[in-house]
């Protein structure tokens, strides 16, 4: 199931783009508007201009992220999981994680830590 580039010094992650959704009418205690969101490219977040985020509901999605952006089986819950619960519980909003695009990255480009011998394969 490799989805790998054959370059054996490449790898792939996924870019995200992170959404808030609010239901209508209902009272939103974390400050986030619907349809705020960020972009996550790499390692690098980037937020639109003017445009805030709650300290408390990046906290709660940004151990996911990570995960989020490699590439899973299609029966990992990480697969099709995409809604995360603002992290105050009576606030209704959730954060939807979608995958929006493929990047490559090299390994001796992103890392100063020699790569050594192939690790074997573990199933």
């Amino acid at each position: 199931m490799s989805t790998e580039p054959s370059d054996t010094d490449a790898f792939q992650l996924y870019d995200l783009r992170v959404e808030v959704i609010c239901p209508p009418g209902k009272r939103i205690l974390c400050g986030a508007r619907d349809g705020d969101h960020f972009r996550l490219e790499g390692e690098m977040l980037y937020l639109p201009a003017e445009q805030g985020f709650s300290i408390y509901s990046l906290g709660s999605v940004l151990p996911l992220l990570a995960a989020k952006q490699r590439v899973t089986s299609a029966n990992d819950w990480m697969s099709t999981d995409a809604e995360i619960a603002c992290p105050d519980p009576s606030c209704p909003s959730r954060l939807k994680v979608t995958r929006t695009g493929l990047r490559t990255f090299k390994h001796s480009e992103v890392t100063a830590v020699s790569r050594g011998p192939a690790a074997p394969n573990i199933r």
